[in-house]
């Protein structure tokens, strides 16, 4: 998400109106061509596009291993992302990952098969725990000592699954909470990830190096995590599936945090399927975090139940009127989809969410600076660094400002150390009007029009990366109300505007993964429109 257009708004769930998108971000140089020569619309690569499916066929028909395939991604992760278009998205590689697929590869000749995961090749977050050899630093210097003392529940699961992890992907720093000028997918610790689309194009964030890393074929499928759009932008952006689950759906212990009321981590993919399979194995209760407590009774082990492709059928889909203002490009994709939703026998409503949620969104920031104070200096207090709570980040950041801080500061990080306790009643009174007001208001519009989800533009396309003014608005941004409300929000590829790929959203209220999913993968297997990035290095080259 680019949250500092949010955040100097006051509204996270504000739909803004936009102008054209720039045609390019930079003039093309003989340096840049020279960094991307697979600039081309033939990308050879043998796994590309491959799904979760595809290779579990291939490896019971014995055309491929799980070590075979884990090679082939750890070189693919040398050719595209480390040299060739250096997309930069990868922070760090698992020096275990052939072991592992070893090990899966020994069980499954002994006739062991874990599920669907068995052998996939994975990528995380950098701010998801691994209880290993590999770090976790939220990308963030000050962390860079940090090896977790144990797995995050939801690597426990994959792990448990019989995923392989390739390794960790770059984020914005801090998952975008460290400035107010920030730019999305920089971090200290990582550098700058760029769009594989076109590569003077941020990709967004925070899990920005997850979004260009599956979009890319440098893995199977990725997880990230959000706040607000965190995961939906960047799934947009790089077009790609993704979604954010309901609060409480998957677990957040080891996960470095922000806000215990709005984040989680979710699911990036390129199918719908994938998605829904990676989605219910990580589910489950975590004593340790007590929202999953929510999840009983609710959650599935099983989501690829859900896939029909005649699920749009009688459904009555509310989409926000303020879509359709602004960038006409965009805007015409919407129209498009809507067209392909109605053939498909869904009814289209026009609604107005964003007015309701205008005053309520105010409150966010203020919720989200006290929660990330608290929970932060909870994980660091018990973590594997020398750092051990916010103003120790602040401080080192301070020291060590040539390296830590060279585009942009740490306002955000000041703003949230100057704030209270949870018992604040600043902090209580803006929680109350954000989650239950937004809840509320997503609520009655379903119910007040009969609606089986809301849908919208997820966002707009992929803006330059400007390290020297930060993050730009690129338009309509629909990541606000399903964030602020902890509900679960799917995205799926409409298409592309100027070469670059914008996403569909669905949401609706809490626990109805399975319903959305219906939805969206209906529209992906009637409007097929994720294609695979050609790296082109700008829109004019």
């Amino acid at each position: 998400m680019h949250r500092r257009n949010f955040l100097k708004t006051g509204s996270v769930a504000g739909l803004t109106l936009s102008t054209l998108v720039a045609a390019s971000c930079s003039q093309p140089s003989a340096e840049k061509k020279a960094d991307a020569p697979t600039d081309s619309k033939d990308d050879l690569f043998e796994l590309s596009e491959a799904t979760i499916t595809d290779l579990q066929q291939k490896m019971q028909a014995k055309q491929y291993t799980s070590r075979l395939l884990t090679e082939l991604y750890l070189k693919r992760i040398d050719e595209i992302d480390k040299n060739g278009p250096k997309l930069n998205s990868v922070i760090e590689i698992n020096k275990d990952a052939l072991n592992m697929a070893d090990a899966m590869d020994k069980e499954r000749s002994n006739g062991k098969i874990r599920g669907p995961l068995h052998g996939i090749p994975v990528l995380i977050k950098d701010n998801i725990n691994t209880g290993d050899n590999i770090h976790t630093t939220a990308g963030s210097l000050a962390l860079a000592d940090n090896f977790a003392k144990q797995d995050a529940f939801i690597v426990y699961k994959l792990r448990e699954a019989g995923a392989v992890l390739l390794g960790k992907t770059n984020l914005s720093e801090w998952a975008n909470f460290r400035s107010t000028r920030s730019t999305s997918g920089w971090s200290s610790r990582g550098g700058q990830t760029k769009c594989p689309y076109i590569l003077d194009r941020n990709p967004s964030g925070s899990s920005a190096g997850s979004g260009s890393a599956v979009a890319a074929n440098l893995c199977t499928v990725g997880i990230g995590t959000e706040t607000n759009g965190s995961i939906v932008s960047p799934a947009s952006v790089n077009g790609l599936v993704g979604i954010k689950p309901t609060v409480g759906l998957w677990s957040r212990t080891g996960i470095i945090p922000i806000s215990k009321t709005q984040d989680t981590a979710g699911p990036m993919t390129r199918t719908v399927k994938d998605a829904a399979i990676l989605l219910g194995l990580l589910a489950g209760i975590d004593a340790q975090d007590s929202y999953t407590l929510g999840s009983k009774g609710k959650a599935e082990t099983d989501y690829t139940k859900f896939l029909d492709i005649n699920g749009l059928q009688g459904k009555r889909l509310g989409v926000e009127k303020s879509a359709f203002e602004g960038n006409p490009a965009v805007a015409a994709l919407l129209q498009d989809a809507i067209k392909t939703l109605k053939s498909k026998g869904a009814t289209i409503i026009e609604i107005e969410l964003n007015k309701q949620l205008k005053e309520i969104g105010k409150g966010e920031f203020p919720v989200l600076l006290y929660e990330f104070k608290d929970g932060l200096n909870q994980y660091l207090s018990n973590a594997n660094s020398k750092i051990k709570s916010l103003a120790d980040v602040i401080a080192f950041n301070k020291q060590n400002e040539a390296k830590a801080m060279p585009f942009f500061k740490q306002e955000t990080l000041e703003l949230a150390q100057s704030k209270g306790d949870l018992n604040s009643k600043e902090y209580l009174d803006a929680l109350k009007n954000t989650s239950s007001g937004t809840q509320k208001a997503i609520d009655k519009i379903l119910t007040d029009n009969k609606l089986d989800a809301i849908i919208g533009t997820t966002n707009g396309p992929a803006v330059c990366i400007d390290l020297v003014n930060g993050d730009y608005d690129n338009g309509f941004s629909f990541s606000g109300p399903a964030a602020m409300a902890g509900y679960p929000h799917i995205t799926v590829p409409m298409g592309k505007a100027y070469e670059l790929p914008v996403g569909l959203s669905f949401f609706s209220t809490a626990y109805k993964e399975g319903d959305i999913i219906k939805l969206a993968y209906a529209y992906e297997q009637a409007s097929k429109k994720r294609t695979a990035p050609i790296f082109k290095v700008d829109l004019l080259g």
